[in-house]
């Protein structure tokens, strides 16, 4: 049985080895392993949690070289598929700190971690799993959207966490987003998402009305994160707000993976929700300080040296 299971994007991060400099102009770059849901289930295994990601590649050598780094960071890639006929994702980002981070997706129309069926999924292992964790891409295109919702109807217990992750680019509209995560959203018992995320998912940027909206929805716990405000977190009896560590920032698009593979670590380990989401804020930071995602990720005496 796995403590995490996660679900969605996987691929290739390409960063420029340069800050404060344009695509246009940068000379060098590094290959880092990429995608969120990939990324949380690495980020939960540094903690020593065994998680695995169900994901797509294709047969491609980024799509070789996904799976090999998904095995070398520990995390089981049982249910890493290869597809043929579509390349395996590439994803470009800006580093312009402390935080302007453009991203350019290369992913293709139909790419293939939105390949995934409900056939191709392990649904007791799905079912099995302590935490459950998928993303609003994932129901940007068929036959991964159905692929979701039956995975989110093998659940009957343990936490079920969605993160709001709203990127406009990968949907057909603003509207096909917001439909499609308001129908998954009964399915959960955690939201995690920033300001823009919970927006589309509630219709309010406003982090106690959002939190009490996704609450109402039936979220056991919504957070809610607040960028330099730091972080909210509800739950029926309990409400924390944590203020940012206060760190040099190279680049935060790894962040909120971090936060999410450490937030796993806490509803796993039962701690109170400000433990929990303190102990997240600060793995993020530790992230948000270093150039890579993946490679970044810290263990927990890390995180906690932190605080």
């Amino acid at each position: 049985m796995f403590d995490l299971i996660t679900i969605g994007r996987c691929g290739v991060d390409v960063y420029p080895l340069q800050t404060g400099v344009g695509l246009d102009r940068v000379e060098s770059f590094g290959k880092f392993l990429g995608g969120s849901p990939t990324n949380v289930a690495v980020a939960a295994a540094r903690h020593g949690l065994r998680s695995a990601v169900i994901t797509a590649t294709g047969a491609d050598p980024f799509g070789a070289y996904v799976r090999r780094a998904i095995r070398g960071f520990g995390v089981d890639d049982a249910y890493v598929a290869t597809v043929e006929g579509a390349p395996t994702p590439v994803t470009f980002c800006e580093i312009f700190p402390p935080d302007d981070f453009p991203i350019y997706f290369y992913r293709g129309e139909h790419p293939p971690d939105l390949r995934l069926t409900p056939e191709s999924l392990d649904l007791d292992a799905i079912r099995d799993a302590t935490v459950f964790w998928f993303t609003a891409t994932g129901l940007s295109q068929e036959p991964s959207r159905s692929a979701h919702a039956a995975a989110l109807a093998a659940r009957r217990s343990g936490w079920t966490v969605f993160d709001l992750d709203y990127r406009p680019v990968l949907w057909e509209s603003p509207e096909a987003a917001r439909r499609g995560v308001r129908e998954m959203l009964p399915h959960a018992n955690v939201a995690v998402g920033n300001l823009d995320e919970v927006e589309n998912a509630v219709g309010t940027r406003d982090p106690e009305a959002a939190a009490q909206a996704l609450l109402d929805a039936g979220m056991r716990v919504a957070v809610v994160k607040m960028g330099p405000e730091g972080v909210l977190a509800r739950s029926a009896d309990e409400r924390a707000v944590v203020e940012p560590v206060k760190v040099e920032v190279v680049n935060g698009i790894g962040a909120g993976d971090a936060f999410g593979g450490a937030l796993c670590l806490g509803l796993i380990r039962g701690w109170p929700l400000e433990r929990a989401v303190r102990f997240a804020n600060a793995a993020g930071a530790y992230v948000a300080a270093r150039l890579a995602c993946a490679d970044a990720m810290p263990t927990t005496d890390e995180v906690l040296a932190l605080l």
